[in-house]
């Protein structure tokens, strides 16, 4: 599995505080190693559940369990808040990245999105960008960091990798998450449904590699500065959001309000 460079994509001077951030798991950090407590959507237990009791799952635990006893911040409060968002069933659209963000405040157990107060950081604010671009929409007052109302029409907002140390991009890959998050694609690219997957950057494409062909994937560079206007495939351009749309019509399935 590819990894992020010690050089984080969306390392930000601004720091936001915690006031007035959205209520919900994501205003702190991780407290302690207790997956049970951990909700997520009905359909979506059995897998998670399995998870644990495996090999993958008891290594990653002792892991993230270790360094929460040796001190370490991690982020976020509540890894699998996407799952419980937006349930199996539910899913239209994937879109995978890699880790959480790694700064106070921000990680809120959804790919790329921050909690509602937090400045957007870099990949976020392209994201944002693109969408504006690609749908003739401003910004919309209502979406200024929080991509919570996606997750909540069925995109499934998944990194890679679930958690992450303060100020250490990629600490926590290769401990067992993304066996975890291997099994949740396989789980909705095996669903009747098809669904759309929007893969940006290499990690996420080579996670995404197979994927059988009734379902669409959409691949373009990582929104990050460093590799969003960069050939051969800028992610400033791509038009994903509208692309996931037209597909999403021809399937019978309704469109997302991005």
């Amino acid at each position: 599995m590819a990894r992020r460079s010690a050089l984080s994509r969306d390392s930000d001077p601004a720091q936001a505080t915690l006031e007035g951030l959205e209520a919900g798991p994501a205003s702190s950090a991780l407290q302690t190693w207790s997956p049970q407590s951990w909700a997520v959507a009905a359909d979506w237990r059995p897998l998670i559940e399995a998870f644990w009791t495996s090999s993958a799952g008891q290594g990653l635990a002792r892991f993230v369990a270790g360094r929460l006893g040796a001190g370490a911040v991690i982020y976020p409060a509540q890894p699998l808040w996407a799952l419980d968002l937006t349930a199996l069933h539910q899913v239209r659209v994937v879109i995978l990245g890699q880790d959480p963000y790694h700064g106070p405040g921000q990680a809120q157990g959804l790919a790329f999105s921050v909690p509602e107060g937090v400045p957007a950081p870099p990949s976020l604010r392209n994201i944002l960008r693109e969408r504006s671009r690609d749908l003739g929409l401003a910004v919309s007052p209502g979406l200024r960091s929080s991509l919570r109302p996606w997750a909540e029409q069925g995109v499934l907002l998944l990194n890679s990798v679930l958690t992450v140390e303060q100020g250490q991009p990629a600490s926590h890959a290769e401990k067992g998450w993304e066996v975890l998050t291997n099994l949740i694609l396989r789980a909705v690219m095996e669903r009747p449904q098809p669904a759309a997957f929007m893969a940006w950057g290499a990690t996420a494409q080579a996670q995404l590699a197979g994927l059988p062909d009734r379902h669409l994937l959409l691949s373009a560079n990582h929104p990050s500065p460093l590799s969003a206007l960069r050939p051969p495939r800028p992610f400033i351009g791509c038009g994903h959001f509208s692309a996931a749309n037209a597909w999403l019509r021809t399937q019978g399935q309704p469109v997302i309000s991005w």
